[in-house]
């Protein structure tokens, strides 16, 4: 279990580690406070913040300027959390466009100090929570993946749970009631500093535009150990739906039920909606549903995959719509046709957003690669089009004059290319 877990071998004790190693279940865990404001967690949990990056909070103070002072500052959070004086500060809310879309979704910013300390938290109290989490729930633990989900839905699939419930909650990071929370968290976590800190970042309130305003629910997407509280709410129902026998994937609150017939998918969403309406939270009436899918045609989203019935019978995993308009949405600011930047300087910064895309999907349709490389060349096209003067050009005059040789040769990252390789990679029995 250790191996996952290199940065907190620092923070906990040699007979915490050894209760952890012996799998103790049930139990509560006293005198943690020391384990936060210790140097070396602080040190860690700065590191986690400044690899991270990311926006400053409602203090105006960013992660390099942080940096600038980083010694005294975590000096400063340590004497305030060893005293019992340390006081978040309100959350920054900023709205982000939705992909395809012009509805936007709240994103909360802590300030990088309350980072660090939510970071140092979360190495503290983490291990002691993954000992009860349920083994269908991936979202945000250590070892586990997007692509640890993708695999056992893939196997449930084709085992014949072909009958499915996408389950989708409405608004949960916001819903999520904080005096439920807190009461999950005191099962395992018996200090009261602790728990006290954990309660003030729930009940700091946002600020926007200069209003602030006080929660009494939710937990702010953007918060560091947000997903982890997320997961702590949830264990319950991963529990219920394991010791009833029901196939669950669960990442964070995108989850699916896998079924082998129908009658068993509706008593699935019949347990979900009485667990969800007993603890605070609601089903979108609307996305929530039982897929069918051994009729062609019929498909679920999951993780930013598609799962489709093919008129041939199989299931195939396409790129869902809002996964090819998201990375639209990356790409077009960085091609447009009066960008200022080299050829070369664009297939640069080009390059490592599609291969991450390439990495995440690469067990989509060919087609749909395809189709990603041949819009990018498109995008780049428009551009010589317009600085070399010559406007009207056909389609094949287009490419005869720039082929795809032209792009390969500037180091333009292709995503069918890499799908090949990968393929003959396979085949000639390499991992991947």
């Amino acid at each position: 279990m250790w191996q996952r877990y290199k940065a907190e071998r620092g923070v906990w004790s040699q007979g915490m580690l050894e209760a952890l190693a012996r799998g103790v279940k049930g139990g509560k865990w006293f005198s943690l406070i020391d384990k936060l404001y210790a140097d070396r967690t602080l040190a860690l949990g700065w590191q986690k913040v400044k690899s991270n990056a990311g926006s400053c909070g409602v203090d105006n103070i960013t992660v390099s300027r942080f940096a600038q002072q980083a010694e005294v500052r975590l000096l400063a959070v340590k004497e305030h959390l060893r005293e019992a004086r340390y006081q978040p500060q309100p959350i920054k809310r900023v709205w982000i466009p939705k992909p395809g879309s012009r509805e936007k979704r709240p994103l909360g910013i802590p300030t990088v100090r309350d980072r660090v300390v939510q970071a140092s938290l979360r190495m503290v109290i983490e291990p002691i929570f993954e000992h009860e989490f349920a083994p269908q729930s991936y979202g945000f633990r250590p070892g586990r993946s997007c692509k640890d989900a993708l695999r056992q839905v893939d196997g449930l699939l084709k085992s014949g749970s072909t009958y499915v419930v996408d389950v989708d909650f409405k608004g949960f990071f916001d819903s999520i009631p904080h005096d439920r929370l807190l009461a999950r968290v005191e099962e395992h976590v018996a200090d009261g500093r602790v728990l006290g800190l954990i309660k003030d970042f729930l009940k700091v309130g946002i600020m926007e535009e200069g209003k602030h305003w006080s929660v009494e629910e939710g937990t702010p997407q953007g918060g560091v150990i947000s997903p982890l509280l997320a997961n702590i709410y949830l264990n319950p129902l991963d529990w219920q739906m394991k010791n009833r026998g029901v196939e669950m994937v669960r990442y964070a609150d995108d989850i699916v039920i896998l079924c082998p017939d129908l009658q068993s998918a509706q008593q699935a969403l019949g347990d979900v909606q009485k667990w969800a309406g007993e603890n605070g939270l609601t089903l979108h009436p609307e996305k929530t549903r039982v897929v069918d899918m051994t009729i062609s045609g019929s498909y679920f989203d999951f993780l930013g995959y598609r799962f489709w019935k093919s008129r041939k019978g199989n299931i195939r995993r396409l790129v869902r719509p809002k996964s090819m308009r998201k990375l639209r949405q990356t790409i077009k600011p960085l091609t447009r046709r009066a960008n200022g930047h080299s050829m070369a300087a664009l297939t640069k910064k080009l390059t490592p957003i599609l291969r991450g895309w390439h990495n995440y999907f690469k067990q989509a349709d060919l087609a749909k690669l395809r189709e990603v490389d041949g819009w990018v060349r498109g995008r780049l096209r428009g551009i010589l089009r317009k600085r070399s003067g010559l406007r009207g050009l056909s389609r094949g005059a287009d490419h005869q004059r720039w082929p795809n040789t032209y792009f390969a040769a500037l180091g333009l990252f292709c995503l069918e290319e890499a799908h090949r390789a990968e393929l003959t990679s396979l085949r000639n029995g390499a991992t991947c």
